[in-house]
């Protein structure tokens, strides 16, 4: 009887005792989902994730706007309270998630406006537009690079700002409305490169990894002078980051400032305070822009110190046509006395 009850027992005993470690494994494992200490697949989001709460708000989001187009993703709201939500869909609202630290209300807030300002706006329309080339031409590109140290890419999208080549400061940014529809088709082409749509790995929650659907950006100041600011570009630089941190967030993944006199760095550098770790940890000074390889490779052009082609002619830009309108006055030298204004350049 006794050996009878020991060979039931064992087996019995160990059965029980694995389940026993099985429910402490699952609790863990909860507790670490909730705790955003492991990836959720977003196939089955549990509903205490932040973005399936977010994902629950998006139809009267869609409703109340009556637009669901963002960065070229059609958002499509859940239609039963069980069925996934569209890849894409998802995408986009981590974006915005992540830019709020994971409150909901915040991102909801900023997606509607965002919503409302693209519908108003229709900056997709700006990629086919044609801009002035006297004005806007030789001041951005965008291209790709290879092989940049610690990106999980093997080809990384990169968008170049080049201030130096501003001919007229008056005539550049003293036509306010077109300089930012400039910017603007600027930065929806630098999203089209991207490829969002095709894109099959999630983004991590935020503060638990690198989003890897962003840009680079690089600001060159070559030949800018740092020691005064016409009004024109002041206005011009606040209106466009007051716009795109509203409209664009978390679409890029580092800043570098390159050609920036030492004396401007340290200015930069005491402004640190004033800002968020999450921004300071983007931002790279540089004296040289020579030295940009050293950060992003020896795909960047040989002006930065690397072994690719000149910008010109090898990368994306917008439209040019010929200038129009009457002549404007002699050139002047860009310039840069704001400090801010330069910090947060987008």
């Amino acid at each position: 009887m006794n050996e009878t009850m020991e060979r039931v027992g064992g087996p019995l005993g160990t059965s029980a005792t694995a389940q026993a470690g099985n429910a402490e494994i699952n609790r863990k494992i909860e507790h670490a989902r909730q705790t955003g200490q492991l990836d959720v697949p977003w196939d089955n989001l549990p509903d205490w994730h932040p973005l399936y709460k977010f994902s629950r708000q998006l139809g009267a989001i869609l409703d109340k706007v009556g637009y669901n187009e963002m960065y070229g993703i059609e958002l499509v709201a859940p239609t039963e309270e069980d069925k996934p939500v569209a890849f894409t869909t998802l995408l986009i609202l981590q974006k915005f998630l992540r830019a709020n630290a994971n409150e909901v209300p915040k991102a909801i807030e900023q997606l509607t406006e965002a919503l409302e300002w693209r519908k108003q706006y229709q900056p997709l329309n700006s990629k086919d537009e044609v801009f002035d080339a006297a004005k806007f031409g030789g001041l951005g590109y965008v291209t790709e690079l290879k092989g940049v140290p610690g990106s999980p890419s093997e080809k990384d999208v990169a968008t170049f700002n080049i201030y130096g080549a501003v001919k007229d400061t008056k005539k550049t940014f003293g036509d306010l409305d077109g300089f930012i529809r400039w910017r603007v088709a600027l930065m929806e082409m630098t999203l089209e490169s991207l490829h969002l749509a095709d894109a099959k790995k999630p983004i991590p929650d935020f503060g638990k990894g690198a989003d890897p659907y962003q840009a680079i950006q690089i600001h060159d100041y070559l030949n800018v002078s740092f020691l005064r600011q016409p009004a024109e570009v002041k206005a011009a630089s606040r209106k466009t980051i007051e716009i795109f941190q509203k409209v664009y967030p978390e679409t890029l993944s580092k800043k570098y400032f390159v050609n920036v006199p030492l004396f401007m760095q340290w200015m930069f550098g005491a402004m640190q305070m004033f800002m968020s770790k999450e921004i300071i940890a983007k931002m790279q000074w540089m004296s040289y822009g020579s030295e940009l390889h050293k950060s992003l490779g020896d795909s960047v052009p040989k002006a930065y110190g690397g072994s690719g082609p000149d910008l010109e002619g090898s990368s994306e830009t917008p439209k040019y046509g010929a200038a129009t309108g009457a002549a404007t006055e002699a050139a002047t030298t860009p310039a840069v006395d704001d400090a801010a204004a330069v910090t947060t350049a987008v």
